[in-house]
């Protein structure tokens, strides 16, 4: 449930604790850049947004949803996504297959196949199954949502090759596998995301 996050005092005290590397480095990040406020309220949108940024580039991105709100409207509703062709949203960057997804998203939130209106209540193995419902979301996909938009404190992805990278210089371990990264990572709850942020960070700043 997205709520208020633990007081940082609290989250490195029990790093301090646990994990004196992944400590050290925790102290050097300005976590109020990484846990910045979602996009909307509306998940929809933010969703849609989380779809149009895959594998891109933030300022490529930033670009293509720029010109998909201008498309759509800001005011970002699923009846007025399906009504648009493919062709619209190439037009203004989006690939085929992420025009695809968008108005898979949509349709199945028209037809509650998908509900968002109570992703806020649902634990998070449950917020992964309704997302990944959808075409073009993945696991990885519903983690970062469960992490950006939704504030888990307790998000670590397995998927997701900057951690396992991060994992491998942090804890100078080669080609580290899922076991040997469950091993410390499992030692490092009810907090994992804060450790997701530090290996992402140790990572981009060597």
């Amino acid at each position: 449930m997205k709520k208020s996050l633990t007081d940082i005092g609290t989250v490195k005290k029990h790093f301090k604790k646990v994990d004196p590397k992944i400590s050290k480095v925790l102290n050097t990040i300005n976590l109020d850049e990484w846990f910045k406020d979602s996009p909307s309220s509306d998940h929809f949108i933010n969703l849609s947004r989380n779809i149009i940024y895959q594998q891109l580039a933030s300022k490529a991105a930033d670009a293509i949803y720029r010109r998909f709100r201008e498309l759509v409207g800001d005011d970002i509703k699923p009846e007025i996504v399906v009504a648009i062709p493919d062709q619209s949203f190439r037009d203004v960057g989006l690939s085929w297959a992420k025009a695809k997804y968008v108005k898979d998203l949509a349709g199945k939130v028209l037809n509650g196949k998908v509900v968002l209106s109570n992703i806020e209540t649902l634990d998070n193995e449950s917020v992964i199954t309704e997302l990944t419902k959808v075409k073009g979301i993945g696991r990885w996909t519903a983690e970062m949502f469960l992490l950006f938009t939704l504030h888990r404190e307790d998000i670590f992805s397995y998927g997701d090759l900057g951690l396992r990278n991060g994992f491998a210089k942090l804890y100078d371990v080669e080609s580290p596998r899922n076991d040997d990264i469950k091993q410390i990572v499992d030692k490092l709850a009810p907090y994992q995301s804060y450790a997701s942020i530090s290996l992402w960070h140790y990572l981009d700043n060597r």
